[in-house]
């Protein structure tokens, strides 16, 4: 049996040393995905926002259905942006430090839930852009991904998360002058199901213990054995 937990503290140290590479590989995303928001800022803000009247989504305008994939890019001035910036590197990179891959699934599927919900039910004559939509779907997909992984972190991750942040959800309800409900509504929504469709699927195989011993750890204590391993309590 001593040999059967040996060998999961040394799984348990391969997995943090993956969760270290992805966590350093999603920095670098995020800060990628950043640099291209703040340089579209500047451009749009040279051009006297022309971007936000040439790619914004209109709602129920099929020339701008292909917006919803641009519109998460822009934002309507200095102060819009800036308020987005933090909430979306902080809940890009907690939702990308999984795997890139996944998250960039991930962000496509937000974007297209947060923005299909403006263009199908805002009222016409508006225009809308921001990156919103984008940061409340990380955070549902991050409130529930431990959830559906089975992942222990990522569950207390998720917990605090959404102690933490749970006035957010108040934004996306009506009443907010200026602000589209709808687009942080389709993202929340989006984020959530995400983390379901998004889900590992992977189950680690039962190990057999000592043939002297007869022991054995079943899937569901190899997973917790594992998640301790990983948080540095075994």
């Amino acid at each position: 049996m001593g040999r059967l937990l040996e060998g999961w503290d040394r799984a348990g140290q391969q997995s943090a040393e993956e969760m270290i590479a992805e966590a350093r590989k999603a920095f670098f995303v995020m800060f990628g995905f950043m640099v291209v928001v703040w340089a579209l800022q500047i451009v749009n803000w040279l051009s006297g926002y022309r971007l936000d009247t040439d790619f914004g989504v209109i709602p129920q305008d099929p020339g701008r259905l292909g917006a919803i994939l641009v519109a998460p890019f822009l934002h309507f001035g200095w102060s819009h942006i800036e308020a987005n910036s933090g909430p979306l590197f902080v809940f890009g990179f907690l939702a990308a430090y999984r795997g890139v891959v996944r998250f960039l699934w991930l962000t496509l599927l937000v974007a297209v839930t947060s923005g299909l919900a403006v263009w199908v039910f805002q009222g016409s004559h508006t225009l809308g852009v921001g990156a919103s939509g984008l940061v409340f779907g990380y955070f549902g997909y991050v409130v529930l991904r431990g959830l559906f992984d089975r992942r222990l972190i990522d569950t207390l991750i998720g917990v605090v998360m959404a102690a933490s942040f749970a006035y957010l959800v108040t934004v996306a309800v009506p009443g907010t002058p200026g602000v589209s409900w709808l687009a942080h509504l389709g993202g929340l929504v989006g984020g959530m199901v995400g983390a379901y469709l998004l889900r590992d699927r992977h189950r680690p195989a039962a190990v057999s213990g000592d043939a002297s011993s007869g022991a054995a750890l079943d899937p569901g204590r190899a997973d917790l054995h594992k998640e301790l391993g990983d948080l540095g309590l075994l």
